[in-house]
């Protein structure tokens, strides 16, 4: 799997846990809502870590939280 496609995935998975909307998480995290959802359509080829920072703010978690999960762990990802 690609990067981008394990954080899209990532951010689905945290949407659920905390029963959000990719609009409440927008104005939690100040994150545009285009920008949020080309992230889930895996519109791009990378993602910004500072997007990443913003989103956990709106999430209420930490960087490393987000990237606790084994969709990024290397046997995982592509090269």
């Amino acid at each position: 799997m690609k990067l981008n496609q394990a954080v899209s995935l990532r951010l689905q998975e945290l949407l659920a846990e905390r029963g959000m909307t990719q609009y409440q998480l927008f104005t939690k995290s100040g994150v545009p809502k285009s920008t949020i959802h080309n992230l889930i359509q895996c519109s791009y080829d990378s993602v910004k870590l500072r997007i990443i920072h913003e989103l956990c703010q709106g999430f209420g978690i930490s960087i490393s939280e987000f990237f606790q999960s084994p969709l990024f762990e290397e046997i995982n990802l592509d090269p």
